[in-house]
């Protein structure tokens, strides 16, 4: 069993990145679990002052990315960058080993959302994760007004998100393999 991390960019209610997640959860082959984090909007904003008290949500995010074979990430853009939300939880994870060597895929909802999805790049690379780019796809939801069954019913858009995840999962097997 593969379990997946799954971090949405947007505190939004209705966010498309966030349906996106949850679609790709459902449409998770049976050999992978899709956890979407819920606790995005409760990380503190990152102060080095208070890293060594280990907030609790900190803790548990951290955990969950540790125990996960791989993360998935999809995010909004703002003013041409990666969303404060979920810049702030990542900075919190650069001093540790959390995504060291973890395989991640970027989904983005936005075809026009070309900064943020750069940006996202250069972040987890400086954090030293393996970006699987085969499996990191576009996915044109701005504007369809699809909700996640909306998302797992659509033909095209189901068949490219289970498309990426048996990339996802071969490129995680032959990563396990090799350590």
């Amino acid at each position: 069993m593969l379990n997946i991390f799954a971090l949405s960019g947007s505190l939004r209610a209705a966010s498309n990145n966030t349906a996106l997640l949850r679609a790709v959860a459902r449409l998770a082959p049976p050999e992978m679990t899709v956890e979407l984090f819920r606790e995005l909007g409760n990380v503190p904003l990152f102060n080095p002052d208070i890293e060594a008290t280990d907030p609790p949500v900190i803790a548990r995010l951290r955990a969950q990315l540790i125990a996960a074979d791989a993360v998935m990430i999809a995010s909004p853009e703002y003013a041409h960058g990666v969303t404060g939300a979920l810049k702030n939880a990542l900075d919190w994870m650069v001093g540790c080993e959390a995504f060291v060597n973890k395989p991640v895929v970027l989904l983005n909802a936005s075809p026009r959302a070309v900064h943020a999805h750069a940006a996202l790049k250069e972040i987890i690379n400086v954090m030293s994760a393996r970006l699987i780019a085969d499996a990191s796809i576009d996915v044109p939801l701005l504007g369809a007004g699809l909700d996640v069954d909306g998302i797992v019913a659509h033909p095209e858009i189901s068949s490219a998100l289970r498309a990426a995840l048996q990339v996802m999962r071969m490129e995680i097997v032959r990563l396990q393999s090799k350590w």
